[in-house]
């Protein structure tokens, strides 16, 4: 099992979770969500409801990942399989993304 802390312009957001690879989870922090002031972090996860689950990595955030040679580039420097693609998320996202959100590898214990 792998997590992610998900940060909205650096505030905590949620936990994105990859409990393996056919099984994602991302959650809203409790204290984001209870906060009307603080939009959901996209159309897609709307804070209507706190946990999100799903066979495969959310579209959301496999779009944050570079494509084509881009993304051999990178796995190849990275040395991560080109098709494990939280393991490129986490390596990736973590500054200087296009948009709001960054990542940030939790240790599970």
């Amino acid at each position: 099992m792998r997590a992610l802390e998900i940060f909205r312009n650096h505030i905590l957001a949620g936990i994105l979770t990859e409990i393996n690879r056919r099984h994602y989870t991302f959650s809203y922090d409790d204290a984001y969500f209870t906060d009307p002031a603080k939009p959901p972090i996209s159309l897609t996860f709307p804070k209507t409801q706190k946990e999100y689950t799903g066979e495969f990595l959310f579209p959301f955030f496999s779009n944050m990942i570079a494509e084509g040679e881009n993304k051999k580039l990178q796995s190849r420097l990275l040395k991560i399989d080109e098709n494990d693609q939280f393991g490129l998320l986490m390596s990736t996202a973590t500054a200087d993304t296009i948009g709001n959100i960054t990542v940030r590898k939790m240790d599970i214990t």
